[in-house]
């Protein structure tokens, strides 16, 4: 028996939303929930990470740790899932880098 997948995406090209459909339901635009063998759900994300294009996609599963589950994630996005002491939390990052300060003259 297969576990419950989701996947979200954001402005992703139309083949890829096609793909996840094949497999799985579209409750909400751009969240896709199913439940599938480890397998296919390996291969499908393969498929949607490569493909993003522009966009940006995550892949929530069940997995053997602290927190039960898994996170995946693909193409660029402002929120970053970082490990701290085993335990995956989401990083914010700032909407645009910093603006590099140059340093000041000592000659004033």
């Amino acid at each position: 028996m297969g576990n419950m997948v989701v996947i979200t995406t954001t402005a992703v090209p139309d083949h890829v939303r096609g793909a996840l459909s094949r497999w799985m339901i579209e409750p909400s635009v751009g969240v896709y929930v199913g439940t599938m063998s480890a397998r296919v759900r390996k291969e499908l994300w393969e498929a949607v990470s490569a493909s993003v294009g522009g966009g940006a996609a995550v892949c929530m599963h069940p997995g053997d740790n602290e927190q039960g589950y898994e996170i995946l994630t693909a193409g660029e996005r402002r929120r970053e899932v970082v490990d701290w002491e085993g335990t995956r939390l989401v990083q914010m990052n700032p909407a645009e880098p910093p603006e590099a300060v140059p340093p000041e003259s000592p000659w004033g």
